[in-house]
């Protein structure tokens, strides 16, 4: 009987033994199939994004690599990349002349020698050659450690999103690296766009008379040309100052005055008529012939043609064709927009920082663009130094001194800034997505996962936001592409272990 439970004991412990193995070699199994490493490194130039199955001496590595150009978050293409993995007293190479997909490198790479090293890879385009390095690299002698240690490395979030880098190349994205900045105090306002003085010209007439204009092209927003003719005015209708017989009377007095001074002209020379006589003979020609020359020029058949002396567009028609006019009555204005101002109103506690603003950011109410100094060059031009009952705030005048997309006559809001003493973190605008009155930004944990993250935030400048609560220094945050990370969140996204498909 001993003997017999001697050989039941024996024959559980074999059977547990087998299973141990057979569990053993289902991990490694699943491990191989599922655990991959995911490996990052910038330069100035690029982003190098690694998905590689680990590596083990003496075995084949799959290292699928991603290449990125950092000035606009599109797939390198052109390029020669030469992959080197160094381990041990060992270096691997391999070299792509040519990519088949744009910004996808496919390497096999097979450790010599087991140890800590690097992997590095060299990027010849037509601008140069840039070494991008990733370290440290861990070559293992055993598979399972090797599987073991790439599943526990890899990273994941409570709240995250798969978005693979062939989503992102083709949209506007980046993602940059949060840090601390400087940023002063921050004056948020509404202002109008508004034109300058000198830069739109009221045409009037130049006498009184009915209004013609000029073909069928005239409305607010016309392109208007230099010498373009705008409209006419007639004079030739009317009872009173009629045009024709002021022509007419003018035509008269200067064939009177002319004949008049020729004689006077004659009998001076015999002596007749004194010197006075004839000078005063002379200016009566001179004034009937100016006269006539004016009417004759500007004012034919009884009617004055008014053209442009500018180019712009019509910005105000002041009168309905065929109304009637004095003369200095204004017609219509032309606008350049060449240089465009922004009024805004400023409660006068802001009086003795006005001095100490050294950029201000402003985009359209509703608007998406962020306009700053180097887009425009504003500056301020000018404040008012009082208020009274009637007028208690404070009126600020910005000068744009280039032109841009804004209109005249629309509402912008006013981001001004003073010089920063204090160093805070901010990100920008477009990393920040909003849900329920909840704000967040979306985290990188690798160039294809990103978690979404709950901050608190703080001032604005229209193109950055302080945040007091979410991120820390040293993480990387989603820039441009917020929204369709987002969106593909709500969507739902394939898990980030489950592969690529190139």
């Amino acid at each position: 009987m001993r003997t017999y439970n001697i050989f039941i004991i024996l024959l559980v412990a074999a059977a547990t033994m087998i299973a141990c193995n057979s569990n053993k070699k289902e991990d490694v199994h699943e491990l191989q199939h599922e655990e991959k490493l995911h490996l990052t490194s910038y330069s100035p130039d690029f982003e190098v994004y690694v998905i590689a199955t680990p590596f083990v001496a003496g075995e084949v590595s799959h290292v699928l690599t991603h290449i990125t150009l950092i000035e606009n978050f599109k797939p390198l293409t052109k390029a020669s990349v030469i992959a080197t993995l160094s381990s041990g007293n060992v270096s691997v190479t391999e070299v792509i002349s040519e990519s088949s997909k744009p910004g996808i490198y496919e390497f096999e790479i097979k450790p010599a020698d087991e140890g800590t090293g690097t992997l590095s890879f060299e990027i010849e385009t037509d601008s140069g050659v840039s070494i991008v390095t990733i370290q440290p690299i861990e070559v293992y002698g055993d598979t399972h450690e090797a599987y073991q240690a790439a599943s526990n490395a890899n990273v994941s979030g409570r709240n995250s999103v798969t978005f693979l880098k062939e989503q992102s190349w083709k949209i506007n994205f980046s993602t940059e690296e949060v840090e601390k900045v400087l940023l002063g105090q921050i004056i948020h306002s509404t202002g109008q766009i508004m034109n300058t003085p000198n830069d739109v010209h009221v045409i009037s007439s130049a006498m009184s008379g009915i209004v013609q204009l000029s073909g069928n092209s005239l409305f607010e927003g016309s392109e208007i040309k230099p010498g373009q003719q705008l409209f006419r005015i007639d004079g030739s209708v009317m009872a009173e100052n009629n045009l024709s017989v002021r022509f007419a009377e003018a035509e008269s007095e200067f064939n009177r005055a002319k004949a008049e001074y020729e004689r006077k002209e004659k009998l001076a020379a015999e002596h007749i008529v004194s010197e006075s006589e004839l000078n005063q003979a002379l200016s009566e020609y001179k004034i009937a012939e100016a006269n006539y020359n004016n009417l004759k020029n500007n004012f034919a058949s009884g009617s004055q043609s008014v053209t442009s002396p500018v180019s712009g567009y019509l910005k105000e028609l002041l009168v309905e064709n065929g109304e009637y006019v004095d003369i200095g009555d204004p017609v219509l204005s032309i606008s350049q927009n060449s240089r465009l101002i922004i009024q805004t109103k400023l409660q006068p506690k802001y009086i003795d920082i006005l001095d100490n603003i050294s950029s201000v950011n402003f985009r359209a109410v509703n608007g998406n663009h962020t306009y700053s100094p180097g887009d425009t060059g504003e500056q301020i031009i000018s404040y008012s130094r009082s208020v009274d009952q009637n007028n208690p705030l404070i009126t600020l005048t910005i000068q744009l001194e280039s032109g841009t997309k804004l209109l005249p006559g629309s509402f912008v809001e006013i981001f001004m800034k003073t010089e920063g003493t204090l160093p805070v973190i901010t990100v920008p605008n477009e990393s920040i997505v909003e849900e329920m009155g909840n704000y967040f930004v979306y985290v990188q944990l690798t160039p294809e996962l990103f978690e979404k993250r709950l901050i608190v935030k703080g001032a604005t400048d229209g193109r950055r936001t302080e945040i007091k609560e979410g991120v820390s220094i040293g993480e990387r945050v989603v820039g441009k592409g917020s929204v369709f990370v987002k969106l593909s969140q709500s969507a739902g996204s394939v898990d980030v272990h489950s592969g690529h498909v190139h």
